[in-house]
């Protein structure tokens, strides 16, 4: 058992039980032995799980296509700022760069770069990630990308687009349990060195708020119905639109609405975890060496967005958005140009399959990619975004 945990929370005698999300929280982000604190480094290809951007730069220079579309559309202002929240090993801000720089020097010469990281080993990747592939410009410019906390950010103060891939799944979650027609909440405690669950009231009256805000009731729901509840979510919409005086939001994640994440059918919940590129179910082995994650519930990020001024301006799937950026005309070029070279053939057919991999709707590509926005004028909410509406 993964004592570390309870010695966190002071002795076992005087903190006996966590709820999961507390469990969870330490999991994943405990100072010393949390997994993205030891096993940052265990991203990508040979790692735990990759994210879209180790694919491919593809991701990247779409997702540049589309903040450029939102800066054209705020009126190309000067002090244009993207702040990315959750930055993985900054391969997603190098790429983004790299693109604007290239199609768009103007932006790129006003723009400044932000990382909001909680993970000390994250922060140290992608300082050196973004060293070597962007040293040239960073020395140009010492303010080109800047890490910061929330509270290094003024309320009202940021013009220009928050961005997140895959932050939202890895904020810890509650778990409830429907049982005996009452909503109980999931606790950990230690037993026999393991980590044993059972079931308990609820620790705070925010998770019975939360389905009252979706008006959900679990009266016809059968007995043992499990799901997650994300009110640190809630708690990071909030604080987005709070820093945000205009521009936009854009998250990417996986994940569903309501009615389909709170489904009778899907009565295990979402939960899963990471190890050695293998899924599993159970989060109280490999602690703190594996990842722990749930699917994000993009109703309530709307509901709660919308409750302190994010106006939705579209919800899509990351195929659809990929591709209406151009990730197709990538792939076509592909196969345009004729070679009778052998490696330059494996490279081709390499590239694409990265690329199909991220619009494949059996996996990434059924990804959501919500995007909303605060204080345009109604002529700016009049103009489409590139990656949620059809060219015409």
């Amino acid at each position: 058992m993964a004592g570390w945990i309870w010695d966190h929370q002071g002795s076992i005698e005087a903190r006996s039980s966590l709820s999961f999300a507390e469990f969870m929280d330490l999991a994943l982000y405990h100072p010393t032995h949390g997994y993205y604190i030891t096993q940052a480094q265990s991203i990508g290809a040979r790692g735990d799980f990759y994210t879209s951007p180790h694919l491919s730069d593809a991701f990247g220079e779409c997702l540049a296509r589309q903040i450029l579309d939102c800066w054209d559309i705020l009126g190309k202002p000067m002090g244009f700022e993207i702040v990315e929240m959750g930055a993985g090993q900054g391969i997603l801000a190098a790429d983004i760069l790299k693109t604007i720089a290239r199609i768009s020097p103007d932006c790129f010469n006003t723009l400044k770069y932000r990382i909001i990281e909680r993970s000390s080993t994250l922060q140290r990747a992608q300082r050196q990630h973004l060293t070597s592939r962007l040293l040239p410009y960073m020395e140009a410019r010492a303010d080109l990308v800047t890490w910061c906390t929330w509270d290094d950010l003024e309320s009202d103060s940021i013009q220009g687009c928050f961005i997140s891939n895959e932050l939202v799944d890895a904020f810890p979650v509650h778990q409830v349990v429907w049982l005996h027609q009452q909503l109980q909440e999931v606790y950990v405690k230690p037993e026999k060195e393991q980590v044993v669950e059972f079931f308990a009231p609820l620790s705070t009256p925010k998770l019975q708020d939360y389905f009252d805000r979706l008006n959900l009731s679990f009266d016809k729901y059968p007995d043992g119905y499990r799901t997650e509840v994300n009110l640190n979510a809630i708690d990071w919409i909030q604080t987005v639109a709070d820093r945000l005086h205009r521009g936009y939001v854009l998250t990417i994640d996986y994940g569903y609405s309501a009615d389909r994440y709170y489904s009778p059918m899907r009565r295990e919940g979402t939960l899963q975890c990471y190890y050695q590129h293998q899924v599993t179910s159970n989060p109280y082995q490999n602690i703190g060496d594996q990842d722990i994650t749930a699917h994000v519930d993009f109703t309530t990020l709307e509901l709660c967005g919308s409750e302190v001024g994010l106006n939705r301006v579209g919800l899509t799937t990351q195929a659809f958005f990929l591709m209406l950026l151009g990730i197709g005309d990538r792939i076509a070029a592909l196969s345009q140009t004729e070679t009778q070279n052998i490696a330059e053939i494996n490279d081709r057919l390499q590239t694409r399959e990265a690329l199909h991999r991220l619009i494949n709707p059996m996996g990434l590509g059924n990804f959501q990619v919500l995007m909303q926005s605060k204080n345009l004028t109604d002529g700016e909410k009049g103009r489409s975004l590139q990656g949620f509406t059809p060219p015409t």
